[in-house]
């Protein structure tokens, strides 16, 4: 058994990979193939991009949020729902957590046994790009590298000295030369990265763009000859247990044939917050979890009868007008609050439970919920992988619990009057969090950080969520 694939990589961030990583895994699925979409690492918005090209959910694989057996058992699951699978890397190819690499695309591609596809941005270049690619295979021998796409070329004599170059001089093929492409179709970017699939007003026309691109200025049928013969069969994967992994993310909500007590969980989602993994809402579905889904942008209160809310991240910044008129909303959600009900709020969310947050020199009221203000800043506040232990009380995480996870805010938290520390449960080792290198703002049934979890990874995150809800569900049921 095995589902071929490759990993799209480049030798730097902007170099292209997202739009041959889109245009492949939109022109597979245009043909009829089931294609399996994958990020490399902590991101939503290009994994929200993938899922719209392949039109099927894509998975994120994280070495470091993610133990190998969870990586493995993703890999395979998600794989043999398809014909064919993409997995988009990020940054440079070798570019990880330190000087080695760690966590790296190339670290990733290894373990799941997968060809790469490196995309060079070739701009005012020509030899050049054989040296580069001449290095990526000395650099790690052990990876398979079956061709590159020259992205941006300027003309035929600029492929023709390029392709020359590297093909005799590095014997390795060049599978496709993109031409420079009209940016007014290509997907914008703005300060946490592409511009996402909601607010982009012509999304599809965007993934169109690079579908055509790929169509035309990449050998797609010699791509897949070299994956097939370059995939490894899923037995061939170096996995200990696979099995013990499968509970993290698909657990059945039925346990010795008894079924779960059943908890409503809301999940404010919509323009503004559009930050979720897939896994984390299969798990909690999995405890035993009922998901509504509410929008803090159109709805004008919270439904009844939830037992707890979990806020993801986004752009509550560039929303912060509307959702500041939306005062009934607001209002609902800081009742909510007072009567403890379960909130569980990451980044974006933690913005919204603000009294308010500062874009651009504006200030718009938010919630309320919690006693902090939050400023933006031009540059990122806390950025990259998140590393901590809990060691305070808290509704969600026991005392003690091991954190791993990631950040990526450009806003800040002031607390007026008061110290961090006396107001946050977890201490870092790595990362910003809310400061001071604190994380886990925690004031009565509410937590907020800005540390993003992944399920996969974190199983402990699903349950502390359904165990709060569950217990505030049976609160009511004695005070009743």
């Amino acid at each position: 058994m095995r589902c071929p694939g490759l990993a799209v990589a480049g030798l730097s961030g902007d170099s292209g990979k997202s739009l041959v990583a889109l245009g492949l895994a939109a022109a597979w699925t245009d043909q009829g193939k089931k294609v399996a979409p994958f990020k490399k690492g902590p991101d939503y918005i290009d994994s929200a991009w993938l899922t719209l090209a392949a039109n099927h959910p894509c998975r994120n694989l994280d070495t470091y949020l993610m133990s190998k057996d969870v990586i493995l058992n993703t890999w395979i699951r998600e794989g043999l729902k398809a014909d064919i699978a993409v997995i988009e890397g990020n940054r440079g190819l070798f570019d990880g957590l330190d000087a080695r690499g760690s966590h790296s695309t190339a670290g990733l591609a290894k373990i799941i046994k997968v060809p790469i596809l490196l995309v060079i941005d070739v701009t005012k270049m020509t030899r050049t790009a054989a040296a580069l690619v001449l290095g990526v295979k000395a650099m790690d021998p052990d990876i398979s590298l079956i061709g590159v796409v020259l992205n941006r070329v300027a003309g035929k004599r600029h492929e023709k000295i390029i392709r020359d170059a590297i093909e005799k001089d590095v014997g390795v093929p060049v599978l496709g030369a993109i031409r420079k492409l009209d940016n007014k179709r290509m997907i914008p970017g703005r300060h946490l990265g592409l511009i996402t699939t909601d607010e982009h007003p012509e999304s599809l026309e965007a993934i169109e763009t690079a579908r055509n691109a790929v169509n035309e200025y990449l050998d797609i049928k010699l791509i897949e000859k070299l994956i097939s013969e370059n995939t490894a069969g899923f037995n061939d994967l170096d996995s200990n247990d696979l099995s013990s992994s499968e509970r993290q993310v698909t657990k059945d909500i039925y346990q010795n044939g008894l079924k779960k007590q059943r908890v409503r969980i809301g999940i404010i989602r919509d323009a503004a917050f559009p930050f979720y993994y897939p896994e984390n809402l299969e798990s909690l579905e999995s405890e035993g979890g009922e998901l509504i889904e509410i929008s803090a942008l159109t709805d004008n209160s919270l439904p009844e009868n939830l037992d707890a809310i979990y806020i993801g991240g986004g752009f509550p910044e560039t929303h912060a007008g509307k959702l500041s008129a939306n005062e009934a909303f607001l209002n609902s959600l800081k009742e909510a609050a007072s009567k403890k009900i379960p909130i569980y709020a990451e980044c974006g969310g933690l913005m919204l439970l603000a009294r308010e947050i500062e874009y651009k020199g504006q200030w718009f009221p938010m919630a309320g919920v919690l006693p902090i203000d939050v400023s933006w800043s031009n540059k990122p506040v806390g950025h990259g992988y998140v590393s901590g232990k809990v060691d305070k009380p808290n509704l969600f995480f026991p005392i003690g619990t091991e954190l791993k996870g990631h950040e990526f805010h450009y806003s800040k938290v002031h607390l007026p009057g008061m110290k961090i520390d006396g107001v946050t449960s977890i201490s870092l080792s790595r990362g910003y969090g809310a400061g001071d290198n604190r994380d886990g703002i925690s004031i009565d049934s509410t937590f907020a950080g800005y540390t993003h979890i992944h399920a996969s990874g974190q199983p402990e995150w699903a349950e502390g969520i359904i165990k709060a809800a569950r217990e505030y569900r049976n609160r009511l049921k004695i005070n009743n």
